[in-house]
């Protein structure tokens, strides 16, 4: 695992630790969210790391990493993403309709109009290119097919920020922004905004409080190696084969990381919710253990 003095704003840890911390949080988020509209905000909520479980163990839930509830009724969904997998990045279209279907259906209550339906926006910043025409900017709404101007507003928008596009006219300072996010270095904080980003983040890396955590979630994954270690070795001697012990190694801890970004990305917090959705008891057990740390 990459040092907490060499992560950048891409990385998760970093970037929740930034949207969460009680002095800055709101502020850094203030700017990077008027950066990418191009527009000021007014008074907003941020909630880092939300949320929206599945209604049941068999349905998917979605963790957003920066959730923004603005005050003038919309709402944002920020997520830097770097799983450049030919898999991850053919499915991001179904994934943010999903990320939209699950914001919508969290708030509009039992008994309300669809006309309440508040207005939502899906930012995905990525270090790839999720469409391959080299755009920084990518603006997605739904529109008829026949009829490509006929004014269709349904209150749903995606940005795909490709963090090294080329082409498109985003401003500068949007431009900048995307290039700090991917190296947050002092040398890429090239206007006075981001230069007070900089030292925002840095204060961060350097705070006691974000050092614990981060040491914390260090120990997660080094049990997570260690259990899964364990297991495949058990499995390898059992087996008497050194490729079975290989295969055995990969495969436990394939399974326990698997379970632990289950119980992660679904809110899950009991061993009976990962048992039903299909974990034997010992890896359900070990992945909420490790999940409470």
């Amino acid at each position: 695992m990459k040092k907490l003095e060499e992560m950048n704003l891409m990385d998760d840890f970093l970037v929740g630790s930034l949207l969460s911390h009680k002095k800055y949080g709101e502020r850094a988020v203030r700017y990077i969210l008027e950066c990418i509209l191009n527009r000021p905000l007014g008074k907003f909520v941020v909630v880092p790391q939300r949320f929206i479980s599945a209604d049941s163990p068999n349905v998917h839930g979605i963790r957003m990493d920066m959730y923004i509830d603005d005050d003038e009724g919309e709402i944002f969904d920020i997520e830097p993403d770097q799983n450049d997998g030919r898999m991850e990045i053919e499915s991001i279209p179904r994934r943010t309709r999903f990320y939209h279907a699950k914001i919508d259906s969290a708030n509009l209550g039992s008994g309300e109009d669809y006309s309440s339906l508040r207005n939502v926006v899906v930012i995905f910043i990525t270090t790839y290119d999720p469409f391959g025409l080299d755009r920084m900017v990518y603006t997605v709404k739904t529109r008829c097919v026949e009829i490509p101007d006929m004014p269709y507003d349904d209150g749903a928008r995606t940005l795909y920020l490709y963090t090294r596009g080329t082409k498109g006219c985003p401003t500068e300072e949007l431009r900048s922004l995307l290039c700090y996010m991917e190296k947050s270095t002092e040398e890429n904080a090239t206007s006075d905004s981001l230069r007070e980003l900089h030292r925002i983040v840095t204060d961060i890396k350097q705070d006691g409080e974000v050092g614990l955590e981060y040491m914390k979630s260090v120990e997660i994954e080094k049990r997570i190696r260690e259990e899964g270690r364990a297991e495949g070795l058990a499995e390898g001697r059992e087996e008497g084969r050194k490729e079975g012990m290989v295969e055995g190694v990969a495969e436990g801890r394939s399974l326990i990381v698997k379970a632990f970004k289950c119980a992660k990305e679904n809110a899950y917090t009991t061993v009976s919710q990962l048992t039903d959705a299909g974990y034997d008891e010992e890896t359900a057990a070990t992945a909420i253990d490790m999940l409470n740390m």
